[in-house]
């Protein structure tokens, strides 16, 4: 069987560094919707195999699924019932148009 994602217009900002994301508040603090990235068995030092950037250059984001590495240029969706979650930019391209104005 196949199925076709139903047309939803969602809200998504570009996430490039800590305290961008619009909810956030600005770097000078932990953001709330992308922390500061953390995870207990990856070294902030070590290279992400996703965009070869260290990995202090990263975010964290907690989702329904648990939580979730945000690489600099993933995109951070707000789904239909108000929950958050990045979105790489490859997929995102090919999944969303963008609607109405706005900046990326």
């Amino acid at each position: 069987m196949k199925f076709r994602k139903k047309p939803v217009e969602i809200e998504a900002a570009k996430w490039m560094r800590n305290g961008d994301h619009p909810d956030d508040g600005g770097a000078e603090t932990e953001g709330e919707v992308v922390r500061y990235y953390r995870h207990p068995d990856v070294s902030g030092n070590e290279v992400c195999g996703h965009c070869f950037r260290q990995m202090y250059d990263h975010g964290w984001i907690d989702t329904l699924e648990g939580g979730h590495i945000v690489c600099p240029g993933d995109w951070i969706i707000t789904g239909v019932k108000g929950e958050q979650y990045p979105c790489k930019p490859d997929i995102f391209e090919r999944t969303y148009d963008r609607v109405g104005g706005g900046h990326s």
